[in-house]
């Protein structure tokens, strides 16, 4: 959700300003997806 949010701001800036945001998008992407793994294996291991 929040990578949509950064996405679709992203294309309202110009020039390096969108470069920012769109490097800020993937890195909220990357972040999320570390998450999953967690609590994928955390849920594997029945901790969670």
């Amino acid at each position: 959700m929040w990578e949509l949010l950064a996405s679709d701001f992203a294309w309202l800036l110009e020039g390096p300003q969108r470069s920012t945001m769109l490097e800020i998008q993937q890195i909220i992407m990357l972040g999320e997806l570390a998450v999953n793994r967690v609590l994928d294996n955390l849920q594997q291991q029945k901790i969670f």
